[in-house]
């Protein structure tokens, strides 16, 4: 009498983590040499060596396949912004170093930042894609600001703002390395952008000395509707002298 054969063991991390990148791997493969829409996810199986239900275990989509570490970068920016560590930093330099973190990302694999970039250009469904994972890292850093500015009576408002604007300084910053074929160092194009965004809307930012300074003249000339603009400049010239 045969003894059963005992079931197969379910794939451990590294398996799990081999099969999500061989699908990965297929996926921008094919997607370079027949284009987006003409792949099937039975094509990407196919190429991978793997059923079709394992492409569903990892990727609710054939967009998703193309971001495949965007749900990891989001969780570990999120654990980054939670750590009660930083707490006492400056909220505005903590969503910076937030940021940097998605750029590591990037900076981790620039052939596969590059191919990524070349084809959310060229497929609207991927663009459409991005932008929603863009929202949700904006969204992420907005809910920390609120959270630090909950005292303030512009709170709301300044936590939208500026988590935007690092949004916007850190993808602006990334796109100029990737159209330059992904050349050289990204972390100082990025660290510039960030560095803008903290000396504008941080707190901890010191106003320039005034001690020193000329007081200001202000000038108002009012001009009847119609006045020739020449007019205006030859009064605001004799007022000058």
């Amino acid at each position: 009498m045969s003894t059963p054969a005992s079931p197969a063991p379910a794939p451990g991390p590294a398996s799990r983590s081999g099969m999500r990148d061989a699908l990965v791997t297929a996926a921008v493969a094919l997607f370079g040499e027949h284009g987006f829409d003409a792949t099937t996810i039975d094509d990407i199986v196919a190429r991978a060596g793997v059923g079709r239900r394992s492409f569903f275990r990892y990727f609710p989509s054939k967009e998703s396949v193309v971001f495949p570490d965007h749900e990891g970068a989001l969780r570990q920016m999120s654990e980054f912004l939670a750590d009660e560590a930083g707490f006492g930093q400056d909220p505005v330099a903590r969503v910076c170093d937030a940021a940097r973190m998605v750029l590591a990302m990037y900076a981790a694999d620039p052939a596969f930042s590059l191919a990524r970039y070349r084809l959310t250009r060229e497929v609207p469904a991927l663009r459409t894609h991005e932008l929603a994972v863009v929202r949700r890292y904006e969204s992420a850093l907005a809910a920390f600001l609120r959270a630090r500015f909950a005292g303030r009576a512009d709170g709301g408002l300044r936590a939208d703002v500026v988590s935007a604007a690092v949004v916007a300084a850190h993808n602006h910053a990334l796109r100029s390395w990737l159209r330059s074929g992904a050349q050289g160092d990204p972390a100082e194009v990025v660290e510039h952008a960030l560095e803008w965004v903290r000396a504008t809307y941080s707190d901890d930012v010191p106003s320039a000395p005034r001690g020193g300074e000329a007081e200001e003249d202000v000038m108002v000339v009012v001009a009847r509707r119609g006045t020739p603009m020449w007019r205006v400049v030859q009064r605001v010239q004799e007022a000058l002298d």
